[in-house]
């Protein structure tokens, strides 16, 4: 049997040095089974564990062992009028994943305190809002970078006629942006990209059809990203546009001059049932894969009744409903509990009350078994689930650390 023999004699001299590379090798092999929670207990035990979380090799070992698991751990919940209150951002972990979740308390105040809308998540970023200035923020890191807006858009007052969303691979992470001016269906679509830290103007326009689509609420899909629309009724019955749709625009990553389509996507008729009614509220996730591809779940709720379908086949716009309910034959304890939003989280319809958030799962192993989460104090008529993976990242250049901020400055 053959054994490696290690040569245990050190140069006078290296004694040192040589025992800091094996440590350090040592701490980055682990980084491949340690998660952001205990990354941040070990910080304060020496000085070297406080810069592992800034040491691009261990970064990137601890982000590629959380890519694998493809499961956000956790989700913030946060005020839908967030520009008017600033008292209320909490970070709630998923059942299981409480000793590997976690967030600094001090990232939670400041952006409480800095009055900053996360506007999306994507493997461990977030996008957020503070009036008309964007920032990258690493909750796992305490960093915060600003990304300057398009030229043309640094001088408005608000930005309520611009979509926004982040998107991260094992690589870069880019900004997708929609705007238009005087009410125009045709959207102009502005791409950011880290690594080259410049915008980019796609060629080709997205068509949102008649309807106002629902900007806040993306799915990226298969190569493009999706909105559904609105379904109040203020379109005439003869209109191609009055019921409900979702649209979507193919995003690549090559030559700007390659087509970009803008494709509808039908909803199934038996969602359109009373869509104009009050008490509606429809809204479109992504979750899983359907034969090796990618697939967008519709979740209504109308009078009380959950129903949720899967899209079947993309290209045909098959859907199949898989779920329905009455909230009150879920089995909660409240009576006639609010609801004030709701999301789908790996495999199960989660929803807020006025003070609870609640689990009810869709796949065959806890197929409409209801759990509840946790507590919340966001006292709102609506409130904003944002998924997350507590994963490391870095910023890039010219990030500050949150400790050297109190808050942001109003612009």
């Amino acid at each position: 049997m053959l054994r490696r023999k290690w040569n245990t004699t050190l140069p006078y001299g290296n004694c040192n040095a040589c025992i800091l590379g094996l440590y350090i090798y040592f701490l980055c092999a682990i980084a491949d089974i340690l998660p952001a929670k205990a990354i941040h207990k070990l910080k304060s035990s020496s000085k070297l564990f406080s810069e592992l979380p800034e040491t691009p090799y261990f970064v990137a070992k601890q982000a590629e062992n959380s890519l694998k698991k493809d499961r956000p751990s956790c989700f913030f919940i946060q005020r839908d009028d967030i520009l008017n209150h600033n008292d209320c951002v909490e970070l709630h972990p998923l059942p299981g994943e409480e000793l590997s979740s976690c967030v600094p308390e001090n990232m939670l105040r400041f952006i409480a305190s800095s009055r900053l809308m996360i506007l999306s998540s994507s493997n461990g970023l977030l996008l957020c809002l503070h009036g008309t200035e964007l920032f990258i923020t690493i909750p796992a890191t305490c960093y915060l970078l600003h990304i300057p807006l398009p030229n043309h858009l640094q001088q408005r007052g608000n930005l309520h006629s611009v979509s926004m969303t982040l998107e991260y691979d094992s690589e870069d992470y880019r900004l997708i942006l929609f705007y238009n001016e005087d009410w125009s269906s045709h959207f102009d679509c502005h791409v950011y990209s880290h690594k080259q830290s410049v915008w980019s103007l796609r060629n080709n326009r997205f068509f949102a059809g008649l309807r106002d689509l629902k900007f806040g609420m993306p799915v990226i899909c298969n190569g493009a990203i999706h909105f559904i629309s609105d379904c109040y009724s203020y379109l005439a019955k003869d209109s191609t546009h009055f019921r409900y749709y979702i649209m979507s625009y193919k995003i690549t990553n090559g030559d700007e001059d390659e087509r970009v389509e803008t494709k509808l996507l039908r909803v199934p008729k038996d969602a359109r049932r009373g869509s104009h009614d009050d008490s509606c509220d429809m809204n479109i996730f992504k979750w899983g894969a359907v034969d090796g591809h990618q697939t967008i779940f519709l979740v209504k709720l109308r009078k009380r009744v959950f129903t949720v379908w899967i899209l079947a086949n993309y290209e045909s716009s098959s859907w199949r409903r898989i779920m329905k309910v009455r909230v009150k034959g879920m089995g909660l304890v409240e009576q006639n509990p609010e609801i004030r939003r709701f999301t789908i989280l790996n495999g199960d319809l989660v929803f807020a009350t006025n003070k609870k958030v609640y689990a009810y799962g869709l796949t065959s192993e806890k197929y409409m078994v209801l759990s509840k989460i946790c507590d919340h104090g966001c006292d709102s008529t609506f409130v904003r689930f944002v998924l997350y993976s507590d994963t490391l990242r870095l910023c890039g250049i010219g990030a500050k650390n949150f400790a050297s901020l109190s808050t942001i400055k109003e612009t």
